[in-house]
């Protein structure tokens, strides 16, 4: 059999009408929204620069052409070309193999935040939604209390009492950012406790809990990967306004908002300096824009 007979074999089967299985089905849905997910170029574009800094972060040690924390004062501030593509900072290092080491930093931030994030306003929304009564009242309120402050402020306090560092900036980003997902999660609750499935779950004699896990949240995921997705553009924004303002990430670490941080002072003369950090913040938080806008368009129900 040939490659596009084969091809178009698995097409027709991904595609077919009635599903054979439960495998099939699942695999068909996937299918669809994929082709769905690749007529919006712009979706492509972010999933490229996502995949893209993935792919940077892991194989940073080969990429990187020097190293980035290491200091030769005979070659700062160089101007971008020739041995140094980006230029050098103050110190002498490389910009540009810190801005692929720092990578790893700006993407071990955002999954260590969402790891904790989810689960967390997950579990609230559905409880507060389910049940509501008193207990609905008292989770939105506490939710309403971290809602009332914007997320830096709210982070710089938190930073403050807790001390500078990187592991307590994704502390605080965590503790900062669940309300949203909390909010998201209730309101999908709310729309499915009184759905016919769910009473036919209760009258079979399913649990509160069995019910919450097994009914609701999978509901809610599609809208939370969105949410996730979405999210992350601003996660990486506050972790490095932290570390532009010295509490985030501490030197010689090369995060890119302390980097940013150190060569304000250059701004003017050596351009490079901030910019490329910069342009490094600006880049990948407009993939995962793009990405999470694209998911939406394919997750969502409501814009089908």
């Amino acid at each position: 059999m040939s490659t596009s007979a084969a091809s178009g074999s698995w097409r027709s089967w991904l595609l077919a009408a009635e599903p054979k299985s439960r495998a099939q089905a699942r695999l068909g849905q996937t299918y669809r929204r994929w082709l769905t997910f690749r007529r919006n170029p712009l979706a492509l574009l972010g999933l490229t620069i996502v995949l893209a800094l993935i792919l940077v972060a892991m194989f940073a040690d080969v990429l990187a052409p020097a190293s980035p924390v290491v200091q030769d004062l005979s070659h700062r501030l160089q101007a971008p070309g020739g041995q140094y593509i980006l230029g050098t900072d103050d110190l002498g290092r490389d910009i540009l193999s810190r801005l692929i080491h720092g990578s790893r930093i700006t993407l071990w931030v955002v999954g260590l935040v969402i790891i904790i994030v989810a689960p967390i306003g997950l579990a609230v929304g559905t409880i507060s939604g389910y049940f509501g009564g008193w207990i609905d009242t008292a989770l939105m309120r506490i939710t309403d209390v971290f809602m009332a402050f914007p997320r830096l402020i709210l982070a710089l306090a938190f930073v403050a009492a807790l001390g500078p560092g990187l592991t307590n900036a994704v502390i605080a980003i965590a503790i900062t950012s669940w309300p949203p997902y909390a909010r998201m999660a209730r309101a999908e609750t709310i729309t499915l406790r009184n759905s016919d499935f769910i009473a036919a779950a209760r009258l079979l004699g399913a649990s509160k809990s069995r019910i919450i896990l097994g009914h609701i949240v999978p509901l809610c995921m599609s809208s939370l990967i969105v949410r996730v997705t979405l999210d992350m553009a601003g996660i990486i924004l506050v972790a490095a306004g932290l570390g532009f303002l010295g509490l985030g990430a501490q030197p010689p670490l090369p995060e890119w908002g302390a980097m940013i941080a150190g060569g304000r002072k250059f701004i003017l003369d050596q351009w490079w300096v901030a910019a490329m950090p910069g342009l490094a913040i600006l880049t990948v938080s407009l993939g995962f824009n793009l990405l999470g806008d694209g998911l939406r368009d394919v997750l969502d129900p409501k814009q089908k």
